[in-house]
């Protein structure tokens, strides 16, 4: 999308430079070139300033079969939420609410 705007800007700027050429005593082409400039200057601005996007994705590839339970605190027994939940580096990682405890969670081996 930058690249778009950087060669509208400059289609803009050569526009106004034509424009600011041959103005020859007409005011009204030297307005329209200026114009031309000034409008190519504020999309440079408005690209620059346009945040990169970036969309993150994990996915967790779970083994075997996954049954729903309810998770409590290993510290304190209280009850976790979805918010209690985090990813990080492919690891679930659980932070207590009530007490502050955090730990990740590990597959235990079925054997």
């Amino acid at each position: 999308m930058k690249s778009v705007a950087y060669v509208l800007a400059g289609l803009l700027v050569l526009g106004g430079l034509i424009f600011i050429v041959g103005w020859q005593g007409q005011w009204a082409r030297l307005v329209v070139g200026l114009v031309l400039w000034a409008a190519a200057g504020a999309l440079v601005v408005l690209a620059r300033m346009q945040p990169a996007q970036t969309t993150l994705v994990q996915k967790i590839d779970l083994s075997g079969d996954v049954h729903l339970q309810n998770l409590t605190c290993r510290q304190c027994g209280g009850s976790l939420g979805p918010k209690s939940i985090t990813i990080q580096a492919g690891a679930v990682f659980v932070h207590c609410e009530y007490c502050g405890t955090a730990y990740q969670l590990e597959e235990e081996p079925k054997w």
